[in-house]
C-alpha cells in the first residue's frame, strides 16, 4: 500500500514535469499543480434551528489516495469560533439538524459503507444507527424528533431469459449472462445499472430496523418532507407506467406512514421537486416548470395550500433557474438561489406576492474545476448559512440576513493562496457577429502581466452547453494561465444566467451562431493589443469538446486544439448517451432515423474533412454521458486524413473527469503540453 502510494504521488510529480514552464525552478508563489491538494473548501452548511451554529462540510482532496475528503466542523456564529466534530478517512456529510436543535443526523462513508450517524450536541457523544446495505440520501427529520426520513434504493431481482444446464462440480464457467430490458440502463459515474429503485425509508432517530414506506417498481427523489402530524410524508415521484420515456415528469404524493396509502397533490405535465412543508403547515413549496419540452427550462417556485388543494406559481416573473428553496423561520417567504449573469446569488421571494429581492451576491465555490456555478445554503431563525465564492477564493462559510451585511466565518485557504501570485480576472462584454447581441466573457491575464508582451491566448469553452461560468476561483484556470496564457473563458448563446430565451437561442440550433459569439469574443481580446495572433489555442469539454470540435472544422486560425469528452456524432451519441430518453424530445426535432439530415448539419464529423488544426482528444474511458466512442471516431477520421492528434484516455474515469483530482491535472497538464508542441516561439 504505501509503494503503492509513493508511485503515484511520484507519477504528479512526473505531470508537472510536463508543466509549460520549468516548475522546478518557478517562483514558489506561482499556483503549481501540486497546490490544488493544498485546497480545502466549505459545502452544505446547516444552521442551526436557534440560529447560533453553523454546521459544514470541510472538503480536501487526499493526496495518498486521489481522492476527495470531508469532514464535519461546526462554527459559534456568534465568536467566529470553530471546531471539528469528525475527523479520519471516512466522508461525512448530509447534515440534518433535529427540530430542538440537540442532535445532528449525518452520513458517514468508509469503506465503501454509507450509514446514518447520530450525535447529542449536549454531550458530544457520537453513534451509528443504521446498519444499511444500500447508502441513505436526504436525511429528514419528523417535527417531534423521534424520527428520521430518507430514499435509499432497494435492488430488484434480475431477470433471466433462458435458463442454463447445470455445470459439473468443480467447472469453472464463464459469470452469467446480464440481461437487459430497461430504455435506463446505465449511467454516468454509476456505471451498469443493477435492478432496483429508489424507495422511502424511516428509521426511528434512537436507531432500530429501518422500515420501507413506499414500493412499486418507481423512483422517490430524496428529501421527503414530514407533514406537521408526523403521520405521512410528501414524496417526488414520477409513477406512471412508462416513467422511463418521461425523464422531466415528476409530481407531489402524500404517503400515510402507517397504511402506505397514496394520495397525489398535484397535476401537470412538467417537474414537481423538493417539497418544503411551511413553518404553520399550512403549504408546500416546491420547485417545478410546465414542460414545453424546450432545451432550456428554469426552475419556479411553487406554493401548494392544503386546504384547498390548488397551487401557485410565485416566481411567475423571475427569468433564473431556482435552486436551494428554504423556508424564512416566519413562513412569509422563502430563500434561494440562482446564477444572474454568471454571478451566483441568494435570493428571497414573498410568499404572498411573489416579490424577490437580493439578498447576497456571493453565493457560491464549491466547483472545484473549471469556473462553474454551484454551491449550498440553509436558512433559519432568519438566518442564511451560505458558502461564499470570489474569482479568488473557493468556498468559506458565510451567513446573512435579509438587509444586512454578509459575515464571513471561515478563511480556510488563506495561508495557500495569500502568499501566491494568482492570474487576474477581467470582465468582458462584446458583439456577436451572429446578430450583434451582447455576450459576455472573462479575460484571465497570467501573474506579472505585462500590457507591452505579446501573450498566446487560450480560449476554453463550457460544458452543458445550458451552463455557465462567471468570476468564480478555478484551479485548472489558474493552471492554464499560471504557464503563460491569456485565458479567455464566457457564455455564448445556450448559457444560462441570462434568461431563459438567451439560453433558447440554440434550441433545435446547437452548435450554431453560439460558434460566432466565441469568434466574436476572441476577437475583442485580440484587440486589446497584448495577444500574439500567431498563438491561438482553444480546448473545452462535454458541451466545449462540441464546440471545440466544431471551431476546428470551420476555421483553421487556431494553432492547436484538445477536444475532451464531445459528442462528435449526435446520432450515434443520441443512441448510446445515458441521457437517450430526452435528446431526441429535448435537443432534437425527433428520433435521428426521422431527421437524419439535421442530425449531420449539426455534428462535427460531418465537417471533419476541413480541419487542419492539430487536434487532440480527452476521454474518460467509463464516461457514459458522452461515450468515449464518440472521441474515438474524431480521432480515427483525423487518422484517416493524416492531420496531426492523438488521444488521451483515462482510465476509469467518467464524465467528471476531474472527480480524481490527478485526473484534473492529467488533463489540465497533457492539454498544456499539446499546446506547447505547437506553440509558435517567433
Amino acid at each position: 500500500m504505501h509503494c503503492r502510494s509513493t508511485a503515484f504521488a511520484l507519477s504528479l510529480i512526473a505531470l508537472t514535469s510536463m508543466f509549460a514552464v520549468d516548475v522546478s525552478a518557478a517562483d514558489a508563489r506561482q499556483f503549481r499543480p501540486l497546490d490544488v491538494f493544498q485546497l480545502q473548501w466549505a459545502n452544505n452548511p446547516e444552521i442551526s434551528p436557534d440560529g447560533r451554529s453553523v454546521v459544514y462540510e470541510r472538503s480536501y482532496f487526499d493526496i495518498m489516495k486521489d481522492r476527495k475528503r470531508s469532514n464535519l466542523w461546526i462554527i459559534d456564529i456568534a465568536s467566529g469560533n470553530q471546531r471539528p466534530l469528525t475527523s479520519g478517512s471516512a466522508n461525512d456529510g448530509q447534515v440534518a439538524w433535529s427540530p430542538d436543535g440537540k442532535r445532528l443526523a449525518y452520513v458517514s462513508l468508509e469503506d465503501g459503507s454509507a450509514q446514518i450517524h447520530m450525535r447529542w450536541m449536549d454531550s458530544g457523544q457520537s453513534a451509528r444507527i443504521t446498519t444499511l446495505t444500500e447508502g441513505p440520501q436526504g436525511l429528514s427529520w419528523s417535527l417531534d424528533g423521534k424520527w428520521l426520513a430518507y430514499a435509499s434504493r432497494v435492488p430488484a431481482e434480475g431477470k433471466q431469459l433462458a435458463t442454463m444446464p447445470a455445470k459439473p462440480k468443480g467447472a469453472e464457467w464463464a459469470d452469467p449472462v446480464k440481461l437487459i430490458d430497461r430504455l435506463n440502463y446505465r449511467f454516468d459515474g454509476a456505471g451498469y445499472i443493477d435492478p432496483g429503485y429508489n424507495q422511502i425509508f424511516v428509521v426511528a432517530a434512537d436507531g432500530g430496523s429501518p422500515r420501507q414506506v413506499t414500493s412499486g417498481d418507481y423512483n422517490y427523489a430524496e428529501n421527503p418532507a414530514w407533514a406537521r402530524d408526523g403521520k405521512s410524508l410528501i414524496v417526488s415521484s414520477n409513477r406512471r407506467d412508462d416513467w422511463e420515456y418521461h425523464p422531466f415528469e415528476s409530481e407531489l404524493y402524500r404517503v400515510d406512514i402507517d397504511s402506505g396509502v397514496f394520495s397525489q397533490l398535484t397535476d401537470r405535465d412538467g417537474p414537481d421537486t423538493h417539497p418544503l412543508i411551511s413553518p404553520d403547515g399550512k403549504q408546500i413549496a416546491y420547485l417545478g416548470f410546465d414542460d414545453k419540452q424546450l432545451g432550456y427550462q428554469g426552475n419556479h417556485l411553487y406554493l401548494l395550500d392544503l386546504s384547498s388543494g390548488k397551487s401557485r406559481v410565485l416566481t411567475e416573473n423571475f427569468d433564473f433557474d431556482i435552486g436551494n428553496p428554504s423556508w424564512d423561520a416566519n413562513g412569509r417567504g422563502l430563500f434561494f438561489s440562482y446564477d444572474d449573469k454568471g454571478i451566483s446569488k441568494i435570493g428571497y421571494a414573498n410568499a404572498s406576492d411573489g416579490k424577490t429581492e437580493t439578498v447576497a451576491s456571493d453565493f457560491g465555490g464549491t466547483a472545484m474545476g473549471r469556473p462553474y456555478a454551484g454551491g449550498a445554503m440553509s436558512a433559519a431563525a432568519g438566518k442564511v448559512a451560505y458558502t461564499r465564492g470570489t474569482e479568488y477564493r473557493a468556498a468559506d462559510v458565510a451567513v446573512i440576513e435579509r438587509g444586512g451585511k454578509s459575515r464571513v466565518l471561515t478563511n480556510l485557504n488563506a495561508n495557500l493562496l495569500d502568499h501566491k501570485d494568482l492570474a487576474t480576472i477581467e470582465e468582458l462584454w462584446t458583439a456577436s457577429s451572429a446578430d450583434g447581441r451582447k455576450v459576455e466573457g472573462w479575460i484571465v491575464k497570467p501573474p506579472h502581466f505585462d500590457p507591452a508582451k505579446k501573450y498566446p491566448l487560450l480560449l476554453e469553452i463550457h460544458g452543458g452547453p445550458y451552463s455557465n461560468y462567471g468570476p468564480r476561483f478555478a484551479p485548472e484556470i489558474q493552471l492554464y494561465a499560471a504557464a503563460g496564457y491569456v485565458v479567455l473563458y464566457s457564455n455564448p448563446r445556450g448559457s444560462t444566467s441570462y434568461g431563459q430565451e438567451f439560453a433558447n437561442l440554440i434550441q433545435n440550433a446547437y452548435p450554431s451562431k453560439d460558434y460566432d459569439d466565441l469568434m466574436s469574443l476572441t476577437d475583442a481580446v485580440i484587440a486589446k493589443g497584448y495577444v500574439d495572433n500567431k498563438n491561438l489555442f482553444v480546448t473545452g469539454g462535454s458541451g466545449g469538446g462540441v464546440l471545440t470540435a466544431w471551431i476546428v472544422g470551420h476555421t483553421d486560425r487556431f494553432r492547436a486544439a484538445v477536444v475532451a469528452k464531445p459528442v462528435i456524432n449526435w446520432s450515434s451519441f443520441a443512441l448510446t448517451t445515458d441521457l437517450s430518453s430526452l435528446i431526441h424530445t429535448y435537443w432534437f426535432a425527433g428520433y435521428p432515423w426521422e431527421h437524419a439530415d439535421n442530425y449531420a448539419q449539426r455534428s462535427p464529423i460531418t465537417y471533419v474533412g476541413n480541419v487542419k488544426t492539430p487536434t487532440m482528444l480527452i476521454n474518460g474511458e467509463s464516461d457514459y454521458r458522452t461515450p468515449i466512442s464518440e472521441a474515438e471516431q474524431f480521432y480515427q477520421a483525423l487518422k484517416l486524413r493524416k492531420v496531426d492528434t492523438a488521444m488521451i484516455r483515462i482510465p476509469g474515469a467518467s464524465h467528471e473527469i476531474n472527480r480524481r483530482p490527478s485526473n484534473m491535472l492529467a488533463q489540465v497538464l497533457n492539454t498544456l503540453a499539446w499546446f506547447e508542441r505547437y506553440r509558435g516561439k517567433d
